[in-house]
This record gives C-alpha cells, structure tokens and sequence, in this order.
C-alpha cells in the first residue's frame, strides 16, 4: 500500500507540469490587453509601462513561466491584476463555497442514486425501470444552466419556496468563518436561522448540479447489480432462504457498489470544473464565479490558479477512491 501511495505522489509531479505549461502559454497566447483593462481607460502609457513591470508581463514568456513555477514551489500561484491580492488568498476565499456546493451534490446523487440503482435492477424490464432510464437519460443530456434556469423558474419565481441565488439572504450576516461552510459554521455557531437559510439557498444549486451524476451512478449500479445478482453465490444465498432485503443490502448492494466508485470520483472532478455556468446562473460566491469574473478581464493568474487547484483535488480525489477499493473489495491488492 505504502508503495502504491508513493507511485501515485510521484506521478503527480508530471501532471502538475504538464497542467501549468498548458494553462500559462493559454494564458500567454490568448489575444488581449489584460494590462489595460486593469489600468482602467484614463492610464497613460507610462502607468500602464510600471503596471506591465510590476507584474512582471514586460518580461519574456519564459521567463515568467520560469518565474511562476518557482513561485509554485513556495504556495505562490500569482498575484490578480484586478484584485491586486495574491491568488492563492482569493481561492482560499472562494473554495469552501465551491467545495459545500459540490460535496452537497454528490451526497444527493448518492442518497439518491445508489438505492435508486439498486431498485430497478430488482424491477428489471418493468415500468419503473423505464421510467427510471428515460428520466436518467434525460437528466444525463440536459444542460445545467438550462436546469439551473429552470429549477429558478418553477421554484423560486412561480412557487416561491426557495431564494433565486446567493449564500444568505442580503440582511443576514454570515456566521463566523471557521470552516469556511456557510452551513457548517452556523451550525457550530448555534445560529440555527443562519443555517435554515445558509440550506435554503443551497438546495436549488446542489440539486441543478446533482442530476447528472445521479443518473449516472444510478445506471452504473444497476449495471453492477443485475451482473452480482447472476452470481452463484446469489443465488446460494437464495436458495438457503435468506431473506430477500438481507440478500439485496448486505450480498448485491456491497458487491455492486465498488463499481460506482470510479464514477464517483470522476464525477467529482468534473464537478469542481462544472460549477463555472452554475454558480454564475445562482451567483454563488465560489471558484467558479471567481474564474468568470477572472476570463472576462482577461486576468489570467486566477484562472491558472484555479484550473491547478482543482487539478490537484480532482487527482486527490481519485487517489481516494483507489485506496477505497482495497476496503470495499477484500480482493484487491496492490503491489
């Protein structure tokens, strides 16, 4: 285990390099002049020239690349040409709230998608399972802005039973930052409204952001469970008369499950770079927006620092998911 732990940090190295080589000559090549957006129309040349120096743009491409790979080694992704604060203090800022958007989404599509799976491999090639897969489908094929503005519509707009966006409602102070979770730092405060609220706002971007792996962790666990239910074990156990729930949980459902794990973790990953239309369409204050805001004044160290950050998590992620096969599936192994 210990050695398979090290191949894995050590293929990180690579990755790592290749993701900043890509994004910064991205960065670098991309038509624009991010220097005057951030000077603003009145600056003259010469205060555009010290903005240029000050940020190191009137140097050679390579050597800023060199430049920010060194300052990679010592936390430091850059310094925003608009917020002219250190990238790496704008993501801690804005990262909790992609991370509670994200998390909330996998534990719905979980919640609901793992015993949903489960259920209409039981009901193989009756209606609910065809309902179910035409409901899937369409949750798989259809865009996430689109739902975002439809879960708003219906939602918020004509029935009125949840805000349009945001974290809180505007008169409501957040509860102290000691996570960073609006949810979770109201519930260590004991302010339960904050919190009332903090899942109130939270519900509409989490459910838009969680149809689509719901549906695919669905699929997959059906899958796995039609393939586990033909096993002869299944149906030793069958025969031996356990009882038929015992039989699905405890044999199907703990064999079937470690299937969904890949899915999971991928799904996870895709999230985290997926956030960008839905947190613009709920103005969430998270990663995304902030990499928004970023692209449209072409300031491009806050992207570069985001597409790293959640590089680094995506990978994090799968290598979690490696070492949780080894504890769900007893048979695997690694060298």
């Amino acid at each position: 285990m210990l050695s398979f732990l090290l191949r894995r940090l050590l293929m990180l190295v690579p990755v790592l390099i290749g993701l900043t080589l890509i994004m910064f000559a991205i960065a670098r090549l991309l038509p624009g002049d991010p220097v005057g957006l951030a000077a603003g129309p009145n600056a003259t040349l010469a205060e555009r020239a010290a903005l240029a120096r000050e940020f190191g743009l009137d140097r050679p491409v390579w050597e800023q690349y060199l430049s920010y790979v060194s300052g990679l080694a010592r936390g430091d992704l850059g310094r925003s040409l608009m917020t002219r604060r250190p990238v790496a203090e704008d993501i801690a800022t804005y990262l909790p709230a992609t991370l509670e958007l994200v998390l909330s989404a996998m534990m719905i599509a979980l919640a609901i998608g793992l015993p949903l799976g489960l259920l209409t491999a039981l009901w193989r090639n009756r209606w609910p399972d065809y309902l179910s897969q035409v409901l899937a489908i369409g949750a798989i094929s259809m865009p996430r802005f689109f739902l975002g503005l439809l879960l708003q519509l219906v939602f918020a707009m004509w029935l009125m039973w949840l805000p349009l966006g945001g974290q809180l409602p505007v008169v409501t102070f957040p509860p102290p930052r000691v996570t960073g979770f609006v949810t979770l730092d109201a519930a260590l405060a004991g302010e339960w409204r904050t919190l009332g609220a903090a899942c109130r706002h939270l519900a509409l971007p989490a459910l838009a952001l969680s149809l689509s792996p719901l549906a695919a962790i669905m699929r997959t666990m059906r899958a796995a469970a039609i393939e586990v239910m033909a096993e002869d074990y299944v149906t030793t156990a069958r025969a031996l008369g356990l009882p038929r729930r015992k039989i699905l949980i405890k044999t199907v459902g703990r064999n079937a499950i470690s299937s969904t794990l890949t899915v999971t973790g991928l799904y996870i990953g895709w999230l985290l770079g997926g956030t960008v239309l839905v947190e613009t369409v709920f103005d969430w204050p998270g990663l995304g927006l902030y990499a928004t805001r970023a692209i449209l004044s072409q300031d491009m160290m806050p992207v570069i620092g985001v597409a790293l950050v959640s590089g680094l998590i995506f990978i994090f992620v799968n290598l979690v998911i490696d070492l949780a096969y080894g504890l769900v599936d007893p048979k695997v192994r690694y060298g």
